[in-house]
C-alpha cells in the first residue's frame, strides 16, 4: 500500500480510532490494577483470557487461514507480544509519561520501517503529519527526558511496535481477520507466559474488582481491539494507522480529566491539537485536494 487512501479507509479510520478510545480509557484501570499485582502477571491473564474466547469464538475462521497466513499471524502476534513485554520492563525502570511519549515513537520508526523492508514512499504530507504526531506526543507527555535502560527497553518495543504495524498493513486482508487475529492473540498469550515463568508463572488478579478490569481489558481492549486493527489495517497504509493510532494519549488524557483524575492542562490541548491536526492531514486534506480539480472545472464551465 502506499499513502493514498484507498476503498474503506474511511470506516477503517473510525475503526482504528474506536480502538485507540478504547486503549485511552484503560490507563487509569490499568493503574489500579498493577498496583495489586505484577504488571506481566496482569498482561498474561489478560492475553490468555482473550486468546482463549477468540478461539472458541473464530475456529472456523482459524481453520480457514492458509498456512502462510497462519506463520504471518503467529510472527506478528510473538512481535506484538515481546513489544508490550520489553514495554511493561521499561515501565518499569522509568516514569509513565517518558515511556509513553518513547513507546509513541513507532510513529516515526513505522514509515522508516516500510521504506526499507517494502519500499513503500509516503507524500510529503504523511512526513509533515508524522513530526506533527511526534511534536504532540512529546508536547502531552514530557517534563524531561533521561536516557537510561528504561529508556532503551521502551524503545526496542516502539520499533518492535512499528515492525507489527508495517506487517500488519502489509499482510492484513478482510476475509482473514477473524482467523488472523484470533492466531495473533495466541502468539501474544504466548509470549507473556513465558514472561511470567522467571516468577513462577502467572499470578491471579487479587480480588473481584481486579478481575472486572482484567476481563475488560481481555475482551475489550485485547480481542475487540485486535479484531479491529487487523480488518482496519487491511483498508490503510502503515503509516496513516500509525498516525491515527497516536491519538491514544489524547484519549487517555480526555478520560483522565473527565473521571477526575487529572486537571485540563496546556500541555493537553497543545499537544492534542497537534495529534488531531495530523490525523486532519492524513484523512481530511487528500480529500478535499482530491475535490478540487472537478470544484475547478465546474466553475471554468
Amino acid at each position: 500500500m502506499n499513502g493514498e487512501p484507498v476503498k474503506g479507509a474511511t470506516p477503517a479510520t473510525l475503526g482504528l480510532l474506536a480502538v485507540t478510545a478504547v486503549w485511552g480509557s484503560t490507563f487509569v484501570m490499568i493503574k489500579d490494577v498493577v498496583g495489586r499485582m505484577l504488571p506481566i502477571d496482569f498482561l498474561a491473564v489478560r492475553f490468555l483470557i482473550a486468546a482463549a474466547v477468540m478461539l472458541v469464538c473464530f475456529a472456523r475462521p482459524v481453520r480457514r487461514l492458509g498456512r502462510a497466513q497462519a506463520l504471518r499471524a503467529l510472527a506478528l502476534g510473538t512481535l506484538y507480544g515481546a513489544a508490550q513485554w520489553l514495554q511493561t520492563e521499561g515501565l518499569a525502570l522509568t516514569s509513565p509519561s517518558v515511556s509513553g511519549f518513547v513507546t509513541g515513537m513507532y510513529v516515526v520508526i513505522t514509515p522508516i520501517l516500510g521504506w526499507l523492508i517494502f519500499r513503500q514512499r509516503l507524500p510529503v504530507t504523511l512526513w509533515i503529519a508524522v513530526c506533527m504526531a511526534l511534536v504532540g506526543l512529546g508536547v502531552l507527555a514530557l517534563n524531561g527526558l533521561s536516557v537510561d535502560l528504561g529508556v532503551w527497553l521502551t524503545l526496542a518495543s516502539a520499533a518492535l511496535y512499528a515492525l507489527h504495524i508495517v506487517g500488519l498493513g502489509h499482510w492484513s486482508r478482510p476475509g482473514d481477520a477473524f482467523g488472523m487475529s484470533a492466531v495473533q492473540m495466541v502468539a501474544i498469550a504466548v509470549v507473556c507466559l513465558l514472561a511470567t515463568l522467571p516468577h513462577h508463572g502467572p499470578t491471579l488478579p487479587p480480588d473481584g474488582r481486579a478481575w472486572l478490569s482484567v476481563i475488560y481489558m481481555a475482551l475489550v481492549a485485547g480481542a475487540f481491539a485486535m479484531l479491529v486493527q487487523t480488518w482496519a489495517q487491511a483498508h490503510m497504509p502503515a503509516t496513516r494507522a500509525a498516525i491515527v493510532m497516536t491519538t491514544e494519549p489524547v484519549f487517555a488524557a480526555g478520560f483522565a480529566v473527565a473521571l477526575g483524575v487529572d486537571a485540563l492542562t496546556w500541555r493537553m490541548v497543545a499537544g492534542g491539537a497537534l495529534v488531531l491536526g495530523a490525523m486532519y492531514l492524513v484523512e481530511l486534506a487528500p480529500r478535499f485536494r482530491r475535490r478540487r480539480p472537478a470544484e475547478s472545472l465546474h466553475h471554468e464551465v
